[in-house]
């Protein structure tokens, strides 16, 4: 008699089997990184980091001891306006490094919405298609299956109806909130 394998079993394989999946998924949009998305994502990695904080506070420092204190030749007097100058370089290019970066991300969530989205529609079509059978076998067996709620449970949901009672519904939220 072969051996039936436990639920534990069977759930961890597909779990298993689901985690494969979406880990070939991201390995797949992380080769498809252009050049500069990686090095994007390099730099806003190591400024979001606590190295960067103090590799400023170091460099700060260090700048206005040798143009303030220092008897070496001081090449930014007080107002350090060359210190001014770089450092608004510095915040330039760093915005621009961070935008690339979360552009690279939101492509990457708006994929992971998209798949999230058929998925959804089509675990939808799915129980719609189990509750009609379920309703067919009640009534084949005897039971009464009359109810409203399943009725409307049993027809196909219509993604472009239901988008269109979420906008009326935002449109009449929109005209009640106060400016």
């Amino acid at each position: 008699m072969k051996k039936r394998p436990q639920l534990n079993e069977t759930e961890s394989e597909v779990t298993r089997q689901n985690v494969r999946t979406i880990a070939e998924l991201e390995q797949r949009a992380q080769l498809n990184r252009t050049t500069g998305d990686v090095i994007a994502e390099q730099i806003t990695r190591f400024c979001g980091s606590i190295l960067f904080v103090w590799v400023h506070v170091f460099w700060f420092a260090a700048w206005v001891l040798l143009n303030t204190v220092s008897s070496v030749t001081k090449f930014d007097p007080y107002p350090f306006n060359f210190l001014t100058l770089t450092v608004s370089l510095e915040a330039i290019f760093l915005s621009a490094f961070i935008l690339i970066s979360e552009n690279t991300r939101s492509r990457t969530d708006e994929r992971r919405n998209h798949l999230d989205l058929q998925i959804n529609l089509l675990a939808e079509q799915e129980n719609t298609k189990m509750l009609k059978l379920l309703h067919q076998i009640g009534l084949k067996v005897g039971i009464d299956c009359e109810d409203e709620l399943l009725e409307d449970l049993e027809r196909e949901t219509q993604p472009e109806k239901l988008m269109e009672q979420i906008e009326a519904l935002q449109l009449e939220e929109s005209k009640t909130k106060p400016r």
